[in-house]
């Protein structure tokens, strides 16, 4: 340049400095009028030489810099063959010390760009990072020089960027030199297409080259880069021909973590461009299932074509088809063709049309955002986003159903009302996606198979990066061919579950381990999970031995209500369709849990039970309790897990169907050997078996049961479980009991009985209300009613019932297991040794009172309760006579001739002397009068 205009350029003044600038403006014009290239090649490295170099005063340096902003804007657009020379050392000083630098090299470079336009494209990633870091500069003025030359910069990009091809092999040679080098890390452009590639002239600007870049600077913690980061991400989406949602992947995570910046402006611009992201991905996925359903119609009107009938010739075949047929048909495919050559030939642009999108990297990073690591806002959007995706990207999220499930299902009881929410409309959008699935034993139509399996891979082609564990399953589903080499065989079922792209083992997993959750919701949402998916395919999961089954067992002793509840409806599920060994097997299983967890037992055996017999067969339950029970080893949990199952018989709203089964033993032999099933085990309870016969109007039988109660021990339990009998007796479920007391000539035996309990109990409530019972119907004169007609009558009915159940083998059976009862209190306190008194040996065995009843399958498990007595203990003496077991007390051998009536109960009891007799003052002996043999 002239000596006098560099002389005034690096003046102090900045107005000579400003004037020199315009007078080198004009040399410059004159030069490339000339096209002296040389020159001005010249003056540009003098002028960098000037501001570039750090040790130059700053007047110096400034008067470069503003000498560097009048050349560009005297060459104009042609400053582009130049810009080499300068564009790195004017962003060099974007990070100078000297705040005036920074703000002349911004103002510098903004004139550059706006007199280059679209070529200063090329030179985009670097301009951008500069200005990324002058974003967030401490000095208002260099902020508000950047805040221009950004503004500028989304003008061109928004103009500019997505058509804009450089005009100089300058600006060529630098875009190819920067592709170059950053192809390693370039993210592949969606309409890339290697195999058929036209020569298309490349663009100045390459959002490609970008994307790494921003998914670099997108993790930055300053409010005023992320403020300048989203408004430039907002630019870019709003270029349809860039489509920046193809690349959401690559810059999603880092995007939602603004959500929770501590800025209000950087947060609500974030939820705006990612509510936009949403629904810009809902738009393309609408509009992509619409082209699919337009293209399935037409294959379907093209298949539902009629083929020629061979039988006919084809002039007979022409007089079958209506004229109007023919121009309708011919007219429908002239039209479908023509549109299908306008819309190619027109080129028009549909919004979304062509746009791919990666689904499947976008629900890994939402998936990611549900931790507990994560701000609640971050945790809240996921999920919102999750539902939206199940609403139309069904296909995609099926396949990521085992790890949505740990990450929803936690969330139900979260303590933030806006997360709980979501994650509740998450849980039932995907269960509701689940169950509508095809279940795995529906084979559907060749045509709907390959047509759903088409359209599902239309759907992932479209995502520049196919997900890996969907598409490929998914590729297998259309294009899998068998082998060569092995013979063409039907399909088995391990080729369907291969098929099969929804994991049932992976999510039943997952499921399970929800049952560890501290929160109610999630367990009960777990197995609701369960419950559908085993409704869906019973034959696919829970299995007897994959694991589940114990974790369902354990549940069991879940605290809450509502989960045992469901815990339950699963189980009785798994049992209706199962075999009956299975069946088995978990009534065993469940005893079992009742023997090591006797807190279980008593404060949820009533619910667990009652909810079985709510969702399974009754009769079936307890004739399997029962049967398993008979041969029960641990004594002292089969009288308290028979006492709880009589209870439940004799109170539950829900087995009254199965008490009227048990009253009708005379017409129905069903009835009766359910109640021989149920009385050999209730022979492990006294006061069980003796419920059982009133409540099946076993009353004769449940007199002689009485006799032998005079030769058991009377403890405080069975006194308490007396009294709790003589409530039961006194409330609606005995109501035809009551009513039968004013028949006694039909039922003698049932005063019998109630007179016999009247006995055993002592002097407490329960005995005045059953005595004042008993006094009300003698006072109304209807015990002294002799019987006349009804005798025939009740000797045929007892014979019909006597044919039918033995009941001197029942009775025998209640021997043998009370002494075993007996004897078993006897070892624990370890004083006898001896069978208790008033039972003969022969009639005491259990295997001579078992043999009558037939032979029974192998039953459980190990003895939890019985012990061995303890070697060398000696004889007990011989009895004393104050002790009641010295007295055989048996039952009175009378018997009663034909037509003979039962005389009213005479009680006769003998009481013993001494301090003995004081503590065995509850026990009783009753001579109940001749009985039937």
């Amino acid at each position: 340049m002239e000596s006098s205009v560099a002389k005034q350029l690096v003046d102090k003044i900045y107005e000579k400095r400003k004037a020199a600038a315009l007078e080198l403006e004009k040399q410059i014009r004159e030069c490339h009028q000339q096209g002296d290239q040389r020159r001005i090649s010249q003056i540009i490295d003098q002028l960098v030489d000037m501001f570039s170099n750090s040790s130059n005063p700053l007047h110096i340096r400034n008067g470069g810099l503003i000498g560097l902003a009048g050349t560009a804007i005297a060459l104009g657009v042609d400053v582009a063959p130049y810009m080499e020379k300068f564009i790195e050392p004017v962003l060099a000083c974007f990070t100078d010390s000297e705040n005036r630098i920074r703000y002349f090299s911004a103002e510098c470079l903004y004139n550059i760009a706006k007199v280059s336009k679209g070529e200063v494209l090329v030179y985009f990633n670097p301009i951008f990072d500069a200005l990324s870091k002058l974003a967030a500069d401490s000095e208002l003025s260099v902020k508000n020089g950047a805040e221009l030359l950004d503004r500028l910069l989304k003008d061109i990009v928004a103009e500019t960027a997505s058509v804009y091809i450089p005009q100089y092999p300058e600006t060529e040679r630098i875009r190819d030199q920067y592709e170059y080098q950053d192809q390693s890390i370039l993210v592949p452009y969606p309409e890339d297409d290697l195999t058929n590639r036209t020569f298309v002239p490349r663009k100045a600007f390459s959002l490609a080259r970008f994307i790494p870049l921003l998914q670099d600077r997108i993790y930055v913690l300053s409010p005023f880069t992320r403020s300048y980061l989203v408004s430039w991400i907002t630019v870019l989406d709003s270029v349809p021909e860039l489509e920046l949602i193809s690349y959401l992947p690559d810059f999603l995570d880092g995007l939602l973590k603004y959500l929770s910046d501590p800025t209000e402006d950087v947060r609500v611009a974030t939820e705006n461009i990612l509510a936009d992201f949403l629904r810009e991905i809902r738009d393309i996925s609408l509009l992509r299932q619409r082209r699919e359903e337009i293209a399935e119609s037409s294959e379907q009107h093209r298949s539902d074509e009629k083929l020629p009938d061979i039988t006919l010739s084809h002039y007979e075949r022409a007089l079958f088809i209506p004229e109007s047929d023919v121009t309708r048909e011919y007219d429908v495919e002239y039209s479908e063709h023509k549109s299908e050559k306008d819309n190619r030939t027109t080129g028009a642009w549909v919004p979304g049309q062509g746009v791919r999108i990666d689904y499947s990297a976008i629900i890994e990073i939402l998936i990611q955002q549900l931790d507990a690591q994560h701000d609640e806002i971050q945790q809240s959007t996921a999920l919102r986003w999750l539902a939206e995706f199940l609403g139309f990207a069904q296909e995609v999220m099926v396949p990521f159903t085992p790890r949505l499930i740990p990450a929803i299902l936690p969330n139900l009881a979260h303590h933030v009302p806006m997360i709980q929410s979501a994650a509740i409309r998450t849980n039932k959008l995907l269960t509701k996606v689940i169950q509508d699935l095809p279940s795995p034993g529906e084979k559907p139509s060749r045509q709907s198979t390959l047509d759903k399996a088409s359209s599902s891979n239309r759907a992932f082609a479209s995502s520049p990066t196919p997900p890996p564990s969907i598409a490929d399953v998914l590729k297998q589903r259309v294009s899998r061919t068998p082998p060569v080499v092995a013979p063409p065989v039907a399909p088995s079922p391990v080729q369907e579950e291969e098929v099969d792209f929804f994991d049932y083992v992976a999510t039943v997993n997952e499921l399970t381990i929800q049952f560890l959750s501290e929160h109610e919701e999630t367990r009960v949402a777990a197995l609701q999970w369960l419950i559908m998916l085993h409704q869906k395919a019973p034959k696919k999961i829970l299995a007897m031995d994959d694991g589940t089954f114990p974790a369902l067992l354990k549940t069991l002793s879940d605290p809450s209500e509502e989960v045992i509840k469901h815990d339950l409806q699963l189980l009785a599920q798994i049992s209706s369709s199962s075999e009956e060994s299975y069946f088995r097997v978990f009534m065993m299983n469940l005893l079992e849990l009742f023997s090591t967890d006797r807190k279980l037992l008593d404060a949820r055996g009533s619910l667990i039970i009652r909810q079985l017999c709510l969702n399974l067969n009754t009769e079936r339950i307890y004739r399997t309790f029962a049967e398993i029970l008979e041969k029960e080893e641990d004594l002292e949990f089969a009288s308290d897990i028979v006492q709880k199952l009589n209870t439940i018989l004799v109170t539950s709203p829900e087995l009254a169907e199965f008490r009227k089964r048990l009253k009708s033993l005379e017409t129905r032999q069903d009835g009766q050997a359910l109640f021989t099933t149920l009385y050999r085990s209730w022979c492990h309870n006294a006061v069980s078996v003796f419920s059982l016969c009133l409540l099946a109007q076993a009353y004769e039988h449940a007199s002689n049961l009485l006799s032998i109660f005079a030769d058991l021990e009377i403890t405080v339990a069975m006194l308490v479980q007396i009294d709790k009998l003589v409530q039961l007796i006194e409330s609606p479920v005995f109501t035809y009991l009551r009513l039968q007391l004013l028949e006694p000539e039909r039922y003698p035996y049932l005063f019998k009985c109630l007179y016999g309990l009247l006995m055993l109990l002592p002097q407490s409530s329960a005995f005045v209300s059953l005595r004042n019972r008993l006094n009300a119907v003698n006072s109304a004169g209807f015990l002294h009613i002799a019987p006349k007609s009804t005798v025939g009558s009740l000797a045929s009915r007892t014979k019909v019932t006597r044919d039918e159940i033995k009941w001197q083998d029942l009775l025998s059976h209640f021997r043998a297991v009370q002494m075993k009862h007996e004897k078993a209190r006897r070892q624990a306190l370890g004083t006898d040794n001896l069978p208790f008194s008033g039972f003969d040996s022969k009639s005491g065995d259990p295997a001579s009172a078992s043999s009558s009843h037939g032979s029974h399958p192998p039953l459980r498990r190990r003895v939890t309760g019985d012990t061995a007595p303890p070697p060398g203990l000696p004889q007990p003496p011989v009895l004393s006579p104050l002790n009641p077991r010295a007295r055989q007390n048996g039952l009175l051998a009378s018997t009663r001739m034909p037509g003979q009536v039962p005389q009213p109960l005479q009680p006769n009891v003998s009481q013993a002397g001494g301090s003995l007799a004081m503590q065995q003052k509850q026990r009783r002996t009753l001579g109940l009068g001749p009985r039937k043999g």
